[in-house]
């Protein structure tokens, strides 16, 4: 797959000052597991629900906006015990088998700019899930979630809240999204979009993404060049 909109002239944005990471299957490979077991408790209580239903529905969306559609699907006692057989094996499954995603650490090795993390997962899961892979020491100090804005994704509040916290302007900033409503989240945000689209989410990303402005990538080992490439670009 190639970088869809790598050849695509593209306005003269602002130079990017900070590189703005999702967490669930950009930098951990937590969403091959959520997908799994999304689709095995829906099988178990009545929901026959598919992969790619799976991807539309729940990634890149909050924990409550997850269970509520749940909860619309097959009332609140089915949605409590989705819930409660969800968070029980995934935090046991995470614990035996949740890897980086491929490329990532050396994707942050290569970069020569700021990043900070922004998720729809709670700061809880966070440090769960960046701590087993090794990562949350080079994140700490720098991760925000959606629990603290008022909307998640697909709205841009998590990034524009980043944005501010850490003093950069939306539009010097670039997101590293694989989740179409990730992605929706930051294009609203007026910030430069990259797609990760080498996980369970790519197929739903590329065509959400394709004709967006947004740079489409399978490997993230690609990433610092591409913003460095951006770097060299006149600005006017």
């Amino acid at each position: 797959m190639t970088d869809l909109q790598e050849t695509v002239d593209e306005p003269l944005l602002a130079p990017v000052e900070l590189v703005i990471f999702d967490c669930d299957g950009v930098l951990v490979d937590s969403e091959r597991i959520a997908v799994r077991l999304q689709v095995e408790i829906g099988a178990q209580l009545g929901w026959p629900i598919s992969t790619d239903e799976v991807v539309a529905r729940f990634i890149g969306r909050t924990h409550a906006v997850i269970w509520q559609q749940i909860g619309d699907r097959l009332g609140a006692e089915a949605a409590a015990e989705w819930e409660r057989r969800f968070e029980q094996r995934h935090r046991e499954l995470v614990d035996t088998e949740l890897t980086p995603v491929d490329g990532i650490v050396e994707a942050l090795a290569g970069l020569d700019l700021p990043y900070c993390v922004a998720s729809s997962g709670s700061h809880e899961k966070m440090r769960h899930t960046l701590g087993r892979t090794g990562l949350y020491e080079l994140f700490e100090g720098r991760i925000f979630s959606a629990s603290e804005v008022a909307r998640g994704k697909p709205f841009p509040d998590v990034f524009l809240h980043a944005a501010a916290r850490t003093g950069h302007a939306p539009a010097a900033c670039a997101v590293v999204e694989d989740s179409p409503n990730g992605l929706r989240a930051g294009l609203a945000a007026g910030m430069r979009c990259y797609g990760y689209t080498g996980g369970p989410t790519g197929a739903a990303l590329t065509a959400a993404g394709t004709g967006t402005g947004a740079v489409l990538l399978d490997d993230l080992r690609r990433l610092p060049a591409l913003l460095r490439a951006v770097a060299a670009r006149p600005t006017a």
